[in-house]
């Protein structure tokens, strides 16, 4: 059957992360593939570009599927309004792609990005979407530690213990911290995979450099240790978002 990649967004706020679960019906990939089937009057399983964790975001989120008709790439347009229609609010359809067969919206992906958003001043209006940190943070020192996650490949120290990985190892291109106006602060982080948990762990990590917990130093030797439990805290989901997924341009057969 022809394969096509899904293109969307969804504020995570009342799900529990993208992933199918057996305890909850109240996830991203059940209700998509849900509404999916019932407009295409066919049975869609749709196979995410990774995980987001419970109250997780995404800007720009991909997955792909099989369908048994001829006519979805040609009439996208009308499967995307009919879709937007039946979806709830927190979740839209940007767009269809026609792939080739074998094109995988997981592990096709070359890099992914996460942006994580802090605000140092108390806003009733960011609650769900920001995270607030009390006090002064001192970004220089932050982004000197972030950087340093561009030189090292083994991330064991900010990752899920127990996962079914079989290596711990990333390429981070990018990580940086910047300013969004006098109170609130974005931190971006690209690699070419991220383990479970990863950007949460970092995040609060390098808060508490930025809080004077601990040192440059401290943070170079928590990853050298290889030990999570010598990271800090990971950070609430409800300030992460997926913000970009890049692919070859060779798995589309027309992208516009």
């Amino acid at each position: 059957m022809p394969r096509y990649f899904i293109q969307l967004a969804y504020n995570g706020t009342n799900y529990n992360g993208w992933q199918i679960q057996h305890n909850t019906p109240n996830t991203i990939q059940q209700v998509l593939q849900e509404k999916m089937s019932m407009i295409f009057n066919e049975s869609i399983e749709v196979v995410g570009c990774g995980r987001t964790d419970t109250g997780v975001h995404a800007k720009d989120y991909y997955a792909h599927f099989n369908s048994e008709k001829i006519d979805v790439y040609e009439k996208s347009a009308n499967y995307i309004y009919k879709l937007n229609k039946v979806l709830p609010l927190d979740i839209s359809i940007k767009k269809l792609y026609a792939v080739n067969d074998q094109a995988n919206a997981r592990f096709d992906a070359e890099s992914r990005t996460y942006e994580y958003l802090i605000h140092s001043y108390k806003n009733p209006f960011l609650n769900q979407t920001s995270l607030f940190v009390f006090g002064n943070l001192n970004f220089i020192e932050m982004n000197e530690a972030a950087s340093y996650l561009l030189n090292i490949t083994d991330f064991t120290s900010f990752s899920k213990v127990h996962t079914q990985t079989k290596t711990n190892n990333c390429a981070v291109t990018l990580a940086r911290w910047d300013q969004i106006n006098d109170t609130e602060f974005i931190f971006t982080i690209t690699a070419n995979r991220f383990l479970r948990n990863m950007v949460r762990a970092v995040v609060g990590t390098l808060l508490e450099v930025g809080k004077g917990k601990i040192s440059i130093e401290d943070f170079k030797q928590i990853i050298a240790n290889k030990n999570r439990s010598d990271a800090g805290m990971s950070v609430p989901g409800h300030a992460l978002y997926l913000t970009n997924i890049q692919y070859p341009n060779s798995i589309f057969n027309d992208k516009n």
